[in-house]
C-alpha cells in the first residue's frame, strides 16, 4: 500500500476506534489495556498516526466488540477511499489482458520480443 492509502486507512481506523470506544464508555486507557497497547500508542491509534498490527487489530475488534471490515471501511457497500486509491491498476484492465500479462511474464527475452512484434504487425491491420 503506498503512503496516502496508508494515511487514509489509519485515519479510517482511528475514527472507528474512537467512536465505538466513546459508545462503548471506555477510556483510551481501558481499551489500550484490554488490547495490549501502552496508552500513548493507542492514543496515535486513534489520532490515525499509525495502524495496528494484525494481532492488535484482531484485539481491538474484541475489545470494542466491532468487526474487522469497519476498521478497514469495507462494509458500507461503497469502496473505501483507501482501497481505490491503492489498486493497481491492472486490477482494472479487462481479464483478457490480466490473463495475457500472466502468460508473458513466464515467456524470456527472445519470446517477449517475438511477441511484441507479432503485436506491432496486429496493430497496423
Amino acid at each position: 500500500m503506498g503512503q496516502p492509502s496508508t494515511g487514509k486507512l489509519a485515519a479510517n481506523v482511528g475514527e472507528i476506534a474512537r467512536e465505538a470506544r466513546i459508545r462503548s464508555g471506555l477510556t483510551q486507557a481501558d481499551v489500550a489495556e484490554r488490547v495490549g497497547l501502552a496508552t500513548e500508542v493507542y492514543g496515535r491509534l486513534e489520532r490515525g498516526r499509525m495502524l495496528p498490527s494484525v494481532p492488535s487489530l484482531r484485539r481491538l475488534c474484541i475489545a470494542l466488540r466491532t468487526p474487522s471490515d469497519t476498521f478497514l471501511g469495507l462494509n458500507t457497500g461503497e469502496v473505501a477511499t483507501w482501497v481505490a486509491e491503492s489498486s493497481p491498476p491492472e486490477y482494472e484492465e479487462v481479464p483478457e489482458l490480466r490473463r495475457l500479462m500472466r502468460t508473458l511474464r513466464k515467456l524470456d527475452a527472445s519470446q517477449l520480443k517475438l511477441i511484441g512484434l507479432v503485436a506491432a504487425a496486429l496493430q497496423k491491420r
